[in-house]
């Protein structure tokens, strides 16, 4: 409670001396050597394969995530997280970085597949040729930047393999 009594008292000495909310065109954010400083972390000058940023936070404080992907009934893979210090958001969430909330994107081979707003997902057996693939579960916030301990993303991959008789077996652990 007493961060929130510093937070108003803050804004309400920023407002009595005539300063700036963030209501600017800069967005609040201040660049410093190629860092970016935000409310929640810091966003890193350095971008995934999608171009987007990385928001850095303390190892202490940072949210895991594990993937585990299992063969399923209907020669499909049930995938299944785990996450730690993380919320995943709901639907219609305002696009801005809260810690410890956003979203999960899984990539497959390396390539995008899917956003996810749950811990559970169907991959579909078509997806995967035969062979060994790459299943990689990435969390960003809301606002879509990837959260990042010490400039490398916060993911976890797995391994799966197709064999090409049933077009599942030998599913990877979690990583």
């Amino acid at each position: 409670m007493s961060w929130m009594r510093g937070l108003l008292v803050a804004l309400v000495a920023g407002a009595l001396l005539g300063g700036s909310t963030g209501c600017g065109s800069g967005g609040g954010h201040e660049q410093r050597g190629g860092v970016t400083a935000s409310p929640v972390g810091k966003v890193l000058a350095g971008t995934d394969e999608e171009g987007r940023h990385y928001r850095e936070v303390d190892r202490k404080d940072a949210p895991e995530v594990a993937v585990e992907v299992q063969p399923g009934a209907r020669d499909d893979w049930q995938v299944r997280l785990t996450v730690r210090n993380f919320r995943l958001s709901p639907a219609g969430t305002p696009p801005a970085a809260v810690t410890g909330h956003g979203v999960v994107r899984l990539f497959l081979d390396g390539r995008p597949l899917i956003w996810l707003r749950t811990t559970e997902y169907r991959l579909p057996g078509e997806l995967i040729p035969r062979g060994t693939h790459q299943l990689t579960a990435r969390l960003h916030a809301d606002d879509r930047t990837v959260w990042a301990v010490q400039g490398k993303p916060v993911e976890s991959t797995a391994d799966i393999t197709a064999s090409a008789a049933e077009g599942t077996a030998n599913p990877g652990g979690t990583g």
